[in-house]
């Protein structure tokens, strides 16, 4: 029988595991749901955020609050320098859907093998050690990383919700994602509306490399799998709801993380594939996360 007790713990660490994870799915599920690109380039663009981050930490010396500034300023840059210059270009070309797609691939590995190149392949984490000081909470163990992480994702999605449900250029971003062709006709500036769209993903990257990288070793490669998550909770959330991703999401990483109780700890690396599977085969629109309407 399995202690209740470690199934609280399982449930509170999943939990935390969860926040970086619901950052890069809403960055993921957003651009997608507004640029209308299933933008893979995010992968390399976050190996870029975590390794600016790192070195302004531990070769510049500076304040992790203005390394983070840091960060997020290279992070936004190359993701409007992609919109700019990539984007931009293919949809005056009117390129095909794929074309788009081998874009944003090869972004990311072009980014992978740059970093590589200059930092190494050695996993590093943004401080000495990955360990967090802990507390014990009614028998949970509960560490400061935690703390912080989890009101930190809280706070960020608050704000996102607020930005694009309560604010004009909010309006706008989801008069583009539902037509961008009529946003343009009613004069909405759609270009300058996908520019904040990609600064805002450049945000969420930033936040939840952070936090990745204040919990894990990092490799330039490390955000392929973290993409493959992305993938799944955005479809499981539905294309075009950014929060049911967000919710996917927290539903996924809690489940990967109860599995270990009946699935041997040498298939955990195959859970994200069965999960990918499920989705594409039984859940191809997504879980309605909405009340229904009577």
């Amino acid at each position: 029988m399995v202690d209740p007790m470690a199934i609280l713990q399982t449930l509170w660490t999943g939990l935390g595991a969860s926040t970086y994870l619901i950052l890069f799915s809403v960055a993921f599920a957003l651009v997608l749901k507004v640029v209308k690109i299933w933008n893979f380039a995010q992968a390399g663009l976050m190996s870029l955020s975590f390794y600016v981050m790192y070195a302004g930490y531990n070769f510049l010396h500076l304040p992790m609050w203005l390394n983070i500034a840091i960060g997020f300023v290279f992070t936004a840059a190359g993701c409007i320098i992609l919109e700019k210059y990539g984007f931009e270009t293919l949809r005056a070309r009117k390129s095909p859907g794929l074309t788009y797609f081998i874009l944003t691939l090869i972004v990311s590995y072009f980014l992978f093998y740059l970093l590589a190149m200059i930092f190494g392949t050695e996993p590093v984490s943004l401080r000495p050690s990955i360990l967090s000081s802990v507390i014990i909470v009614q028998g949970i163990v509960v560490t400061h990383w935690e703390l912080m992480a989890i009101p930190t994702t809280i706070l960020i999605l608050v704000f996102l919700y607020l930005f694009i449900n309560h604010t004009r250029q909010g309006k706008y971003i989801e008069a583009v994602a539902d037509n961008a062709d009529l946003a343009k006709i009613h004069g909405i500036n759609t270009q300058r509306t996908w520019l904040i769209t990609f600064v805002l993903t450049a945000m969420l990257i930033t936040a939840g490399m952070y936090l990745l990288g204040m919990r894990a070793l990092i490799i330039p490669e490390t955000p392929i799998q973290m993409m493959l998550f992305a993938v799944i909770a955005t479809l499981l959330g539905g294309m075009g709801n950014i929060f049911g991703a967000a919710i996917a999401a927290l539903v996924l990483s809690i489940t990967q993380g109860l599995s270990i109780f009946v699935i041997p700890s040498q298939w955990q690396g195959s859970m994200l594939y069965l999960f990918l599977f499920i989705t594409i085969l039984f859940f191809p629109r997504g879980v309605n996360f909405r009340r229904q309407k009577k």
